[in-house]
């Protein structure tokens, strides 16, 4: 089959809740992928963010394998003999806790939103049903109806009412709103520390940590979306440790399955993790020994392969050469380690650059219809990395 059946079978099959890049993936190594006519392409999205350590990492792999020809779920029915090392490391890696493991990034942050409601009336002694929950605009915290509640995108949101009550919105990066938007009702804040669906937008120096002073005087939870921007993407191993502004709770998720297999979590302290009790809350597939397997592997390639240094270090050569371009409608270029985007003129089609670096070789996506965002994995070595910026710059010198 070529690329143009498979995608045609998508397109007869398939909800047409998406529209992708027409080009079809059907092998993958480290930071290249490759179509079903043998075409090679470097990959610039990552699976947003989820393939971190790069596609097929030996490591993660081996990992995968050695499980599954051992034990592959057991549902949290029983404990299992990889769970509990899986929640150490992660707890190790991130500086908290505990752990409660899930499988997606969205359903990290349903379990997020749930801790913060049940604390807010278990700890805080605000009543049940009238906990608030501030979220601020242009995030992405997933589909869920939750997530798409706090969402202000028509696309994510229209025609999905009624919509889950309880959440206050925002404007990003305004410090009084958000103050002003707290009442003895307010059980958390939750924001991601670089918006990404947004088109890589990062905040004023010291918002986080205003936030987190915010949250602190009044006694609310700072939760942070990390599930894009966690695990080395962003230079440090959370985007929050830039500012060095601890959240409360964490949502992870992407790469910390290592390209392999959906593998998310929470992380927090005993004092907010203590309010989940037996039957409050669950996943079947949770903590299910294959997914700790292959997550401890993907974290101990993050760390063995110093991957936040390496992303911090690539990051700066991607900005200052890509900020060189002959462009006339870039308007910048912005982002932290290897979580970048393009920035063009109001009105601008990047989709059609999207197409062009396609035919160059490179995959990237657009966002917002005149951003365009790029996240290689962190391996991308020095070399690739200016080959790749190489195809970039000729494609945006046609515009």
């Amino acid at each position: 089959m070529t690329s143009k059946d498979y995608i045609a079978m998508d397109e007869k099959f398939g909800a047409h809740n998406y529209h992708p890049l027409p080009v079809v993936i059907a092998r993958a190594e480290g930071v290249h992928v490759e179509d079903p006519e043998g075409k090679s392409y470097f990959d610039f999205l990552s699976a947003y963010s989820a393939v971190n350590q790069g596609h097929r990492h030996p490591r993660i792999i081996n990992a995968l394998i050695d499980q599954a020809n051992v034990c592959t779920l057991t549902s949290r029915a029983f404990h299992n003999d990889r769970m509990g090392l899986f929640l150490k490391k992660l707890c190790e890696f991130s500086g908290y806790e505990q752990a409660l493991p899930m499988n997606t990034g969205a359903e990290a942050v349903e379990t997020a939103l749930k801790a913060a409601r049940r604390w807010g009336v278990e700890i805080k002694g605000v009543k049940n049903g009238d906990q608030e929950i501030i979220c601020v605009q242009e995030n992405f915290h997933g589909r869920t109806l939750g997530a798409i509640t706090m969402s202000n995108d028509p696309d994510s949101r229209i025609n999905y009412g009624p919509y889950v009550p309880g959440f206050i919105s925002v404007p990003y990066e305004d410090i009084k709103a958000m103050a002003a938007a707290i009442t003895p009702n307010t059980v958390a804040v939750i924001l991601e520390p670089i918006q990404g669906e947004a088109g890589v937008c990062v905040p004023y120096a010291g918002y986080l940590k205003e936030v987190r002073e915010l949250c602190t005087k009044n006694n609310v939870l700072f939760i942070c979306d990390e599930v894009q921007t966690g695990f080395c993407r962003t230079g440090k191993r959370f985007a929050w440790m830039h500012e060095n502004a601890r959240p409360d709770i964490m949502c992870l998720g992407k790469a910390l399955g290592g390209g392999v297999m959906p593998v998310s979590a929470i992380v927090a302290d005993h004092a907010v993790m203590k309010v989940f009790t037996p039957g409050t809350h669950g996943s079947t597939f949770g903590g299910n020994p294959l997914a700790s397997a292959v997550a401890m592997a993907a974290l101990d390639v993050l760390v063995d392969e110093k991957l936040d240094e390496h992303a911090e270090a690539m990051g700066r050569i991607f900005r200052e050469e890509i900020g060189k371009a002959a462009c006339k409608n870039m308007v910048k270029v912005r982002g932290k380690g290897l979580l970048n985007a393009i920035l063009f003129t109001e009105g601008f089609d990047a989709w059609q650059v999207c197409l062009a670096l396609r035919d160059a070789g490179l995959l990237a996506k657009q966002t917002h219809g005149n951003i365009i965002r790029f996240a290689p994995p962190l391996v991308i070595s020095e070399a690739e990395l200016r080959q790749a910026i190489g195809i970039i710059k000729d494609v945006l010198a046609r515009y």
